[in-house]
C-alpha cells in the first residue's frame, strides 16, 4: 500500500508503549509472523503523540490491519495470521 504521498504504508500497525510488557510480547509476535508471511508492519509509540496517547490510552498494544482495528492487548495468533491472508 501506499500513501497519497507516494510513501509505502505498513500493511500492519501495532500502537505500543515503552516499558509495557504487553506491548513487547505483542511486538515480538508481530514481527516474527509478519515476517514469515511477508508483510510490512511498524510499531508506533502512543505516547510521542497527544492524540494517540488519547486515543489508545491503556488499551496498548493495539493492532490496526489496513487501517482498521484488529485487535488489543494481546496477539491472537491465528486470528492475526487468518487477517492477513
Amino acid at each position: 500500500m501506499t500513501a497519497a504521498d507516494g510513501t509505502a504504508v505498513p500493511r500492519v500497525v501495532l500502537y505500543t508503549r515503552e516499558g509495557c510488557t504487553a506491548c513487547a510480547a505483542a511486538e515480538a509476535d508481530v514481527a516474527r509472523i509478519c515476517g514469515e508471511l511477508g508483510h510490512s508492519w511498524a510499531a508506533v509509540d502512543v505516547d510521542s503523540d497527544a492524540e494517540l496517547r488519547a486515543e489508545y490510552g491503556d488499551r496498548v498494544p493495539v493492532i490496526v490491519i489496513d487501517g482498521k482495528e484488529h485487535g488489543f492487548w494481546r496477539v491472537e495468533e491465528a486470528r492475526f495470521r487468518a487477517a492477513l491472508s
